[in-house]
């Protein structure tokens, strides 16, 4: 490879970053949709996933209480012929498949973030490795042109 198309190669490359640090010029006339304004951190996504562990702990415990409350209730209902007590029961049994919907995807939030974390910091060091490796290849370049 010629030195020349090298160092437009880099010329390039430098243009390129250039770009993705702005956001393109809104179109001319105005009424341009906005897009890129939505920002979150790793703090924010710490956050949604520490309170849906919270309310995945919480809402178990207290929907177990609840769910055997109202069977009880319901067990006692039917026992003395009160069709309230089917109904009850009926409840009782939708209140299980909701409540396990429920701390279903509270448990899949707070793993997915976790999961998210530890990915993006594997990204993150690879990221890092990867550029110091390139600024390393560009100076023996430059130290080989005699720059």
């Amino acid at each position: 490879m010629a030195w020349d198309e090298w160092e437009q190669l880099k010329a390039d490359a430098a243009d390129q970053r250039m770009r993705l640090n702005q956001l393109p010029p809104e179109p001319s006339g105005g009424g341009g949709s906005r897009q890129g304004d939505l920002a979150v951190n790793q703090t924010d996504l710490a956050a949604i996933g520490d309170a849906a562990f919270e309310l995945h702990q919480n809402f178990g415990r207290v929907s177990e209480h609840a769910r055997a409350a109202s069977q009880k209730a319901a067990g006692g209902l039917k026992t003395q012929g009160f069709a309230l007590g089917g109904a009850l029961d009926h409840v009782a049994s939708r209140w299980i498949d909701q409540s396990r919907s429920l701390l279903d995807a509270t448990a899949h939030i707070s793993n997915h973030l976790d999961f998210t974390k530890g990915a993006h910091a594997g990204d993150e060091v690879h990221i890092a490795g990867t550029v110091s490796s390139i600024a390393t290849l560009d100076a023996g370049f430059n130290e080989r042109k005699g720059a």
